[in-house]
């Protein structure tokens, strides 16, 4: 059965959402757990493959996933026409609707008010219960340009919004400072934590925590320290596989078993480490592929095909869980 947390006890943590932004139908959002930033499948002529994309959500679903991600940089977005995102939200939708489960949305653009329009077309999708936006890249506007992009696009949006900081692809650092100032903001649910690894401002970040504001690790490899301290889930492409073993490192760490949540972080860090061998998500679609779970491995370019020695390395990782 899916794993779907409802913990209504106590919406003041971390994780939970209560606020004027929350969404058609949603009057506490939980962000606790993994989410699965999903894929998306192609057929061998090139056509989104929306039978698997929709088998691929409920096998995720079944393993324990509390909530997937449509249209992130995991489902090669920047590469999809606006007919094939639509059907791809259609599809994730249908799915989150029929199993009571998270969808979140990817949605924004480099510029404020694109990114504005952006948003108010997830009106369209009532099953949208979070947007990921992610900070602005190339332009690096600074940390008040961050703060004034996110304050305009929080009060356009119709769903909380998820911050995707990830100051590696956009060029634009962020400081414990100025994450804690993005979740003040009224319709900012937590943030995609991509930093790169654990340094000083993350574990200042994580030592005081806001309210309301749930952190989620963004970086597979680093998943496992991030669960530890203290953050509450994970949108991680790695989940894809083994995705019961990664609900169950969210819940060893959230219940405190330290021993065993340190051992499977281990071994599920050597699986995402194997999985980003290549620019992602070409070897996850080269795993899937393998398990006859996608009818084909192919990206859209600028992404490759990930190799032939890459995928059978993550399948040796694979099968080491």
């Amino acid at each position: 059965m899916a794993h779907h947390t409802q913990d209504t006890q106590d919406t003041q943590d971390a994780g939970h959402f209560r606020g004027p932004q929350a969404g058609a139908g949603a009057g506490s959002l939980s962000l606790r757990g993994i989410h699965v930033p999903l894929i998306t499948p192609f057929t061998a002529g090139g056509d989104v493959a929306a039978d698997a994309l929709e088998a691929l959500a409920h096998q995720v679903l079944d393993e324990g996933a509390d909530g997937i991600v449509a249209l992130g940089t995991t489902a090669e977005a920047a590469s999809l026409d606006a007919a094939e995102r639509d059907l791809v939200t259609r599809v994730c939708a249908r799915a989150c609707r029929e199993r009571g489960a998270v969808l979140t949305v990817g949605a924004g653009a480099g510029g404020t008010r694109s990114a504005e329009e952006d948003l108010r077309r997830l009106a369209r999708w009532p099953e949208a219960r979070a947007a990921l936006v992610a900070v602005p890249s190339f332009v690096r506007p600074g940390a008040a340009g961050v703060l004034a992009h996110f304050t305009r696009l929080a009060a356009a949006s119709p769903v909380p919004l998820v911050v995707y900081h990830i100051p590696y692809r956009t060029g634009q650092p962020l400081d414990a400072a100025a994450l804690r100032a993005l979740a003040e903001l009224p319709g900012v649910a937590g943030v995609k934590y991509a930093n790169g690894g654990i340094d000083q401002e993350t574990v200042a970040l994580m030592a005081d925590l806001p309210e309301r504001f749930a952190v989620l690790a963004g970086d597979d490899v680093f998943a496992s320290p991030m669960l530890a301290l203290g953050a509450a889930g994970g949108i991680l492409a790695s989940a894809h596989l083994a995705t019961a073993r990664h609900a169950e490192l969210a819940t060893a760490w959230r219940e405190g078993d330290a021993v065993r949540a340190r051992e499977l972080g281990h071994r599920l860090a050597a699986l995402a480490a194997a999985l980003f061998r290549e620019p992602n998500p070409a070897v996850v679609k080269g795993v899937l592929h393998a398990q006859g779970r996608i009818p084909a491995p192919d990206v859209r370019l600028p992404l490759l095909p990930a190799s032939r020695r890459s995928v059978a390395g993550a399948l040796d990782r694979l099968a080491a869980l």
